[in-house]
């Protein structure tokens, strides 16, 4: 599944919400609706200057407030209107959401550590990494498609959210999406369409990407 058609030229950039003060207290949020702090909105704010300068042609978000308000510096700045969507939502982790790290891997630590082998796991009697997938990348790919050649979506998300996402749309085995590090508030990865299909040109930037000037390209 990758939606390209080749030679279109598009770009999904995928831009992890701001800061909250569950991401300090290392607290599983998940689906809980948590409010970025006054340091997730200057984050929201310095990035939403940067990517407005790649001048987007849309932008979707997950319908939690710490998604839609880090989407909206983006639209203040870019007159778009935000198109929300729960699909795009994190991850619901059930009975994990609200307790730390300490505390899951206290309280669920053979679940956990399945987890982090790469095994399809329920956490908290949640959803499986695959089925956030299967709700999230079919709405990124229906909007992408939408777009102009040469076109760029900004989609607003969560770090679970957005690594399944990038996984599904690169062709990856869901074992293999461990390999996607983990998203910094506040900071995105880009999608670039190639002859193949959709490529990962930027994984974790805080910065504009810069064009691959060498053999590789």
């Amino acid at each position: 599944m990758n939606g390209s058609k080749s030679g279109r030229g598009r770009r999904i950039v995928l831009w992890r919400h701001g800061q909250t003060s569950w991401n300090l207290e290392r607290r599983f949020q998940g689906t809980t609706d948590i409010d970025l702090t006054e340091t997730g909105v200057a984050q929201a704010r310095r990035a939403a200057r940067l990517l407005a300068a790649l001048k987007p042609d849309a932008i979707i978000a997950s319908d939690l407030r710490r998604a839609a308000d880090t989407a909206g510096e983006l639209a203040a700045l870019t007159g778009l209107v935000v198109g929300q969507d729960a699909a795009l939502r994190e991850t619901y982790a059930g009975n994990w959401q609200g307790l730390t790290h300490e505390e899951i891997v206290e309280r669920h630590g053979e679940q956990y550590a399945a987890w982090k082998r790469g095994e399809p796991v329920r956490r908290g009697g949640g959803e499986l990494e695959t089925e956030v997938a299967d709700r999230a990348a079919p709405v990124v790919l229906a909007q992408a498609d939408k777009l102009p050649d040469g076109g760029v979506l900004v989609v607003v998300s969560h770090g679970g959210t957005i690594r399944t996402t990038i996984g599904r749309l690169l062709g990856l085995e869901a074992r293999h999406w461990e390999g996607l590090g983990g998203l910094t508030n506040c900071c995105w990865s880009v999608l670039g369409e190639g002859a193949r299909g959709w490529r990962l040109l930027e994984h974790n930037a805080g910065t504009l990407p810069e064009p691959v000037l060498g053999d590789d390209d």
